[in-house]
């Protein structure tokens, strides 16, 4: 018997492809935005802090009881997973430079208009939860609405 083990990229992607619904649009991001952090850890000049950033959304992501989890709300339990990611994905572009993530990025569509419906749309979502899924993984600043 042979069993063919998929990444989590391509579990998250057979999650999302026959949903259609409302947040579409931007909850279909989720698994590239996921392996864009997954590639960024494997660059050795990131720095330890924004390592760790990048651990705590990806630990996050496949956390199976965050603040919003998939196995209650479905797909718009991506909802706060993608909005962990372009939070921490905005923090390594002013760190790291655009050009940085963009070498890194497989997504079809330009990383910085995905980053923006992204990052808008879930914010404007989830509203004052933001805060609280930023201190479930220890992040303590507060919002700035850039």
């Amino acid at each position: 018997m042979h069993n063919q083990f998929k990444d989590f990229y391509d579990v998250v992607r057979e999650n999302l492809d026959s949903y259609r619904g409302e947040y579409e649009r931007f909850v279909d991001y989720g698994p590239d935005l996921f392996k864009l952090l997954a590639d960024v850890l494997n660059e050795k000049s990131l720095k330890p802090e924004l390592r760790l950033k990048v651990c705590a959304a990806l630990g996050y992501f496949v956390a199976p009881y965050d603040l919003f989890p998939e196995v209650i709300y479905g797909p718009h339990g991506y909802i706060d997973d993608v909005f962990l990611c372009t939070y921490v994905i905005n923090e390594l572009e002013k760190e790291m430079g655009y050009d940085f993530l963009d070498n890194l990025w497989e997504g079809e569509e330009e990383l910085e208009d995905v980053l923006d419906i992204c990052y808008e749309q879930s914010m404007e979502i989830l509203g004052d939860k933001t805060d609280k899924v930023l201190s479930y993984v220890g992040f303590n600043e507060k919002m700035n609405s850039d």
